[in-house]
């Protein structure tokens, strides 16, 4: 079968389509044809091994320290299931999901407890596959980090993302009061996508917002923990969706302070992909794609996702 390799860290170009062997199903597995998978933030700093903050030896230490321990990359899928073992969750039939690489291939092989879901008939491939990463990384910082409620003033930095656009659907689900930031040209976006208040970042400085809000999502790495403090009431709560050294220092000091910094990282759970799916059925959620690509032309792919300004996810055809 054919699928995106790499054997060495580095720049887009050590990307190829080369011929593997297809994976063989076990008891409880599935066999997954895929048909669109996205390149997601995570895709291209595995394969730069560009690993934030004091994170670089412990991603070297889990992904190959030399050069990568898993040649394929690819989290957030959709397909179908061809083939299944006895006792798999799902025997046949189009789905999605979110596992830990392998997705940039032909055919993927879903072990026991990972996530994956049936897939609606109204949705697309493409989007289905735009929808697992930024949208579980969403819900879960602001439903279970954040905390954030119906009523809560929440800021949402780089809203035009991968993360940032599931999380301003996400937060006006939640009832929140969504303010987000992004580059000129995507302001639209953000209002189409239910922010009140969409604010370009070159004019509006966070510091010069002149309010206060509960929560603080940032996507993109635009603030430090003292800069996203300053915009926070007494009890809020930043989230650095990436993080370093000086997060995690500051995160040791909430119990000293009356805003706190809260770490974590990106969910992986069925049940919250299907809550995910389930907002989309109520109109209240639905996938951003940047752009399509063949398997052919994934280190373009590659490019705009590093290039950090894209709207929404950059999605592979995997044929």
């Amino acid at each position: 079968m054919k699928a995106i390799v790499y054997k060495e860290y580095g720049g887009p170009e050590v990307l190829s389509v080369a011929e593997v062997e297809r994976p063989e199903v076990g008891p409880g597995e599935m066999l997954v044809k895929v048909e669109a998978s996205a390149v997601t933030t995570a895709d291209w700093r595995l394969r730069a091994a560009a690993f934030p903050g004091i994170l670089g030896p412990v991603g070297r230490a889990m992904f190959g320290w030399r050069r990568p321990k898993n040649p394929v990359l690819g989290s957030a899928f959709a397909g179908e299931v061809v083939e299944a073992g006895v006792g798999a969750e799902i025997s046949e039939g189009p789905v999605m999901g979110f596992v830990m690489g392998k997705a940039h291939a032909e055919y993927l092989l879903v072990k026991p407890g990972e996530c994956i879901i049936e897939r609606p008939a109204d949705l697309g491939v493409e989007e289905a596959a735009a929808m697992p990463f930024g949208g579980l990384s969403a819900l879960v910082f602001l439903r279970d980090v954040a905390k954030v409620a119906r009523g809560s003033r929440v800021l949402i930095l780089g809203g035009s993302g991968e993360v940032g656009a599931m999380a301003v659907q996400i937060a006006r689900a939640m009832g929140a009061h969504v303010t987000a930031m992004a580059s000129a040209g995507n302001l639209t976006l953000l209002e189409e996508l239910g922010a009140e208040e969409a604010l370009d970042y070159r004019t509006h400085p966070v510091a010069d917002l002149g309010r206060r809000f509960d929560v603080v999502f940032d996507t993109f790495g635009a603030v430090t923990t003292p800069e996203a403090r300053r915009v926070l009431v007494r009890g809020g709560v930043f989230v650095p969706l990436n993080f370093g050294l000086p997060e995690m220092l500051q995160a040791l000091t909430n119990c000293l302070r009356a805003r706190k910094v809260k770490l974590h990282i990106s969910g992986d759970r069925s049940e919250d992909l299907q809550h995910l799916v389930d907002l989309r059925a109520q109109g209240l959620l639905r996938g951003v794609i940047a752009g399509v690509f063949p398997m052919e032309e994934v280190r373009e792919a590659h490019r705009l996702v590093e290039g950090r300004h894209k709207r929404g996810a950059a999605v592979l055809r995997i044929a």
